[in-house]
């Protein structure tokens, strides 16, 4: 199923009449979550009529339409699907329970989908990748190769062959299986963007995020085990020499190409 742009070539905040987005949120903690959402908006050209969220963390998925919306986007957080079963808290079972059931439509119908670092995990499990703790990477600033796959998609027509990012994850796609195009890699992580189908994405680093996110983030995951609690302002120093401005870009032309009335 092919989903065009916008016919008025949509850029800015979405127009009236247009069908809004919807963000799936995991964050609990509301300073990181309302951040994510104004960061998600503000580089997607949205604003709270173009993109409508549920927190997962706090409600029930619900039945998701697809004529509802114009695409979905899916936000990190502290979930692995890796995480070892015991370990899992109700509402985490209750998230991937209803997420591994929304994706598998998605997938089925090729439905524009982001999802963004957790997106790899949930997508990469339904789809049948390898996901695992084998290519973790640090909070704070990699730098991404576009591949050959990726040079030709859409979403990251903007890019250059090699550019700067934010993220920080435990899990990772280790392998894909045959039917998913690698998109993007790094050094310490093999699959860095993915697509299936025409449609449904997913990257590990994090499109969102800029030097106010990065540092929210520090702040509030800082007892996670991202990192060492002591070393969350050095890591802030450390994020200020990255020069994150592209993958802002895969955001828009994400909301570009899929926006539909």
């Amino acid at each position: 199923m092919q989903h065009p742009a916008g016919s008025d070539g949509s850029r800015g905040v979405v127009r009236r009449g247009a069908l809004p987005f919807l963000l799936l949120s995991i964050r609990g903690e509301d300073e990181a979550a309302d951040d994510e959402y104004g960061a998600m908006m503000r580089f997607g050209g949205l604003d709270t009529t173009g993109m409508h969220r549920i927190r997962l963390t706090h409600e029930s998925l619900g039945d998701i339409g697809f004529a509802d919306w114009s695409g979905i986007i899916l936000g990190g957080g502290p979930y692995n699907v890796s995480d070892a079963p015991e370990s899992k808290s109700a509402t985490q079972q209750r998230v991937e329970s209803e997420l591994f059931a929304l994706i598998e439509r998605i997938v089925d119908e090729d439905y524009p989908f982001l999802g963004c670092c957790y997106g790899v995990g949930t997508l990469g499990t339904v789809i049948g990748a390898v996901i695992d703790r084998t290519y973790p990477e640090p909070v704070g600033g990699m730098k991404i190769t576009v591949t050959d796959a990726g040079r030709e998609d859409p979403l990251f027509a903007e890019v250059p062959d090699a550019f700067d990012a934010y993220g920080g994850h435990k899990e990772s796609a280790a392998t894909l299986p045959a039917d998913a195009l690698c998109l993007a890699t790094s050094p310490q992580c093999p699959v860095q963007a993915f697509r299936v189908g025409h449609n449904v994405y997913a990257t590990q680093f994090h499109p969102e995020l800029d030097l106010i996110g990065i540092d929210t983030r520090l702040d509030v995951y800082k007892h996670h085990g991202y990192f060492a609690p002591e070393s969350a302002e050095q890591l802030k120093i450390e994020a200020r020499q990255w020069n994150v401005r592209y993958p802002h870009s895969i955001l828009r032309l994400f909301v570009e190409r899929y926006i539909r009335r």
